[in-house]
């Protein structure tokens, strides 16, 4: 299977550094050796293999190496000082791709002596636009069921499926999260997590979450920027023209991984949606610099409706998602009443034919998201 990422990276290598960050197991590694297959001089070297270690402190690779691919390697200490002079002094023909999760990402908040030499791409899981190989249906239908990481999806088993979720989960909170709080923090982050399982698509109350845990509000929001860094949820929030009461105001958090969600069928179809998004809105940045931005929108009297997308900072789309209702959401109608230049969809999974009311578009989810470009 070609990952989505494949051509733009293997494009973009031919100029800089290219970075590739995402959650843990999404695919990063298989991306980096099939796009390896491409160079006839190339080498792969993980900054956790011992061995790899030597060559990578040592810059031991052949000189005419035209791919070097180096992952994990923000585990190495002045990493990024080590790129820089690894780059500024590489033959002409050389090139590197650089393979990491959450402290790759997040690297950029504590200064970039990197500045002007790499290009960063987000590899999410797989969605419906990269399941060419089943009907849009049933795509969806797999996602909601299986999640969207290649591990549990390529599967086709919920056995197998829960088996990797299991070890997979139990792998971030022993290794990621123990990297960033202390030990005696782990069972609180442990227990946050298990209850936003149950709280996707909901505005969230962190009063109400530290409450349930008997921790402070901003802890609980400590917590959730961890959880969020991690790439394990992401979070949207409300759309507001004023950035800074946006923020304070409530955020819902999906995860990255539907089938781990606590919730019914309808839930996990909107986590579903909500990954496809976000996906597509990143991969439109990373690609293009185009300025998107994944929210949800709702009034003082609780009006409201799932998505909003913006485009440099304007709103241009309302999407409310429906397992099987295709009669009109009225809150859908209201901000589109109110807001009618804004583009209004309905999608919907059960339905079998796509029609068009109050000027609003009521679509099957399948078909649109795999209309996307990511």
């Amino acid at each position: 299977m070609k990952r989505y990422l494949y051509e733009p990276i293997i494009a973009d290598l031919k100029k800089k550094m290219v970075f590739v960050t995402g959650p843990r197991q999404v695919g990063k590694t298989y991306l980096a050796k099939d796009i390896q297959k491409a160079f006839s001089k190339s080498i792969y070297l993980n900054n956790d293999d011992v061995s790899d270690t030597k060559i990578i402190h040592n810059r031991q690779w052949p000189l005419n190496t035209q791919l070097v691919i180096l992952d994990e390697i923000h585990k190495m200490k002045n990493w990024k000082n080590y790129l820089k002079g690894t780059f500024d002094t590489r033959n002409e023909n050389q090139t590197f791709l650089v393979t990491g999760s959450a402290r790759l990402s997040t690297f950029r908040q504590t200064g970039d002596s990197l500045a002007g030499r790499y290009f960063l791409y987000r590899l999410n899981p797989l969605s419906v636009k990269e399941l060419p190989g089943l009907t849009p249906y049933e795509a969806v239908d797999a996602l909601n069921r299986l999640g969207g990481f290649p591990e549990p999806f390529l599967s086709s088993s919920d056995d197998q499926a829960q088996r990797w979720r299991q070890q997979y989960y139990t792998d971030l909170v022993r290794e990621d999260i123990m990297d960033f709080r202390r030990i005696n923090e782990i069972r609180s982050i442990r227990l946050l997590l298990e209850m936003l399982r149950k709280c996707v698509g909901s505005p969230l109350s962190y009063n109400s979450l530290a409450g349930d845990l008997q921790l402070a509000p901003n802890t609980v929001r400590k917590y959730i920027d961890i959880l969020e860094s991690l790439h394990i949820i992401f979070i949207v929030r409300p759309f507001h023209q004023n950035i800074a009461r946006s923020i304070l105001k409530e955020p819902k958090i999906y995860f990255y991984d539907s089938g781990y969600i606590q919730g019914d069928e309808g839930r996990r179809l909107e986590n579903t949606v909500a990954v496809c998004l976000l996906k597509n809105i990143q991969y439109l940045h990373d690609i293009k610099g185009t300025e998107q931005s994944l929210h949800y929108i709702r009034t003082k009297d609780g009006k409201e409706v799932d998505f909003a997308v913006s485009k440099d900072g304007v709103l241009t789309d309302f999407i409310e998602v429906k397992l099987s209702e295709d009669s009109l959401d009225p809150n859908l109608k209201y901000f589109k009443v109110k807001y009618p230049h804004i583009n209004a969809i309905q999608l919907v999974h059960n339905i079998r034919h796509d029609r068009e009311a109050n000027n609003i578009s009521v679509l099957r989810a399948g078909n649109w998201l795999s209309q996307l470009s990511a």
